[in-house]
């Protein structure tokens, strides 16, 4: 989702295989008739609803929607867990674990040796610096040999450790082993577990069964590719006002009753949660950690090198501040972003094989994007954020979409009718800048001013 939440785990092919499903039922067999979304804000949130009257919950549009899916799910890889793992037994912790708990003292570690070779070279005569020098140069050559061997070994480390990303064929950096990584998701999801164990809903609750058949239809749809029936989806909905959801790589679901607020009906679910799987599947986790890992233990050598070469402790932590958010602004944050685009582009055909309609995903980000104007929320610039910007992650998904379409159709999925949700978004919001307009301009020079004008949100 927009605002995936952080933790220490950091959650479309080119051309799409030959999808072997045939006879795919439709998610929604219900037509589209007429205009069939209104808004409706209320209580500080925005949303737009399918069908419905302004006081009407999206949660009956989910049970409805969600009616003529199958009731049968023994054929379904979705796993109901309600237990709760406070006190797991001793284990030795996972490398990767391991790495994240010692990082602190190798930069530390690094600072040391920068300060004590700074404090050696001031100790030294005048003289003494003199005959270094000059045997630095006359072994300038052994010198750069030593640099070079050194640079070689970490460029050798780099292209020994690169794997294909499944689906995509994209190559990517894997450090750490996937057997590791497991271990420390379910580290994490026992963290989940404990912090969330008040605000669990119930198998009963309508919410959490829209939730199991959107992801279980999910999985069946997509069974013939192996990573995703490789994993056993673990729900779970979490009565939280936060729009979000996240997938923690050994399959854990973890959904927000904020995020089936902010949708406007089963599609626009479907999709969110396929770009969730698409994280765990495409193991984005993993992969995150692992270019952090690396590029953290290159910093290193910066690091000893900054607080070496710098006169005073002070320029030494503002050098290593300048260094942290280069590396934060130019590798971070720049990857993290491509991670998200791959998995919408990924969970959009994970979506159109479910035979969802895949032009509602990105009305879903233009709605994102209009609530936070509404509600008046800053706009961050998309290079300070780990997440593309809504209105481009809604011109991406705009561009995928008539290759998603073509999916859908290889999955004999029934035709879409009714309008596209696209073009009912831009006329709605047509009408509702008019009405706007109209409510502003008369009687603008005789209006009372005790009476305050009606704001956009209002309207």
């Amino acid at each position: 989702s927009g605002n995936t939440r952080d933790s220490f785990l950091t959650g479309n092919p080119d051309s799409h295989r030959n999808f072997i499903g045939k006879g795919l039922k439709c998610l929604l067999n219900v037509p589209d008739t007429g205009v069939y979304r209104n808004v409706h804000h209320s209580s500080g949130r925005f949303c737009f609803q399918s069908s419905q009257t302004p006081g009407e919950k999206i949660t009956s549009l989910h049970i409805s929607s969600v009616g003529e899916l199958p009731h049968h799910f023994s054929s379904w890889n979705v796993h109901i867990n309600r237990s709760l793992r406070t006190s797991p037994s001793f284990q030795a912790a996972p490398v990767p674990l391991f790495w994240i708990i010692v990082k602190p003292a190798q930069k530390l570690l690094a600072i040391i040796l920068g300060r004590s070779i700074r404090n050696w070279w001031k100790s030294l005569p005048p003289n003494k610096r003199e005959l270094f020098k000059e045997s630095a140069r006359k072994n300038k050559w052994k010198i750069l040999l030593g640099v070079s061997s050194l640079g070689v070994v970490f460029i050798m480390f780099y292209f020994t450790h690169l794997e294909e990303t499944p689906i995509t064929g994209r190559a990517r950096l894997l450090v750490f082993g996937k057997e590791h990584f497991r271990e420390l998701s379910q580290m994490e999801y026992e963290m989940w577990m404990e912090e969330f164990k008040n605000q669990m809903l119930p198998e009963t609750d309508a919410r959490y069964q829209v939730v199991e058949r959107v992801i279980g239809h999910l999985s069946e749809s997509n069974k013939d590719i192996p990573e995703v029936s490789a994993l056993q989806w673990v729900i779970h909905v979490v009565d939280e006002p936060g729009v979000n959801a996240f997938v923690l790589p050994n399959g854990q679901v973890f959904v927000f009753t904020g995020l089936l607020d902010a949708v406007s009906d089963i599609h626009q679910l479907s999709f969110i949660l396929g770009h969730e799987i698409a994280h765990a599947v495409l193991e984005h986790a993993a992969e995150k950690a692992s270019l952090v890992h690396f590029l953290d233990f290159l910093s290193l050598i910066f690091l000893t090198m900054i607080w070496a070469v710098c006169p005073r402790d002070s320029l030494a932590l503002v050098g290593q501040w300048i260094q942290s958010k280069l590396q934060e602004f130019m590798f971070d944050r720049p990857y993290s972003r491509t991670l998200e685009a791959e998995a919408d582009k990924v969970g959009l055909q994970f979506a159109a094989k479910a035979c969802v309609d895949v032009r509602a995903s990105s009305v879903f980000w233009q709605q994102m994007e209009l609530a936070e104007t509404i509600q008046g929320q800053p706009k961050i610039p998309e290079w300070l954020s780990t997440h593309p910007s809504h209105e481009n992650r809604a011109e991406h998904l705009d561009r995928l979409i008539p290759q998603a379409l073509k999916i859908r159709e290889s999955c004999n999925c029934p035709s879409l009718s009714g309008p596209d949700p696209r073009l009912i978004f831009r006329i709605n919001m047509q009408h509702l800048l008019e009405s706007s307009k109209d409510q502003e301009t008369p009687n603008s020079t005789k209006q009372d001013p005790s009476k305050p004008k009606p704001d956009f949100a209002h309207t």
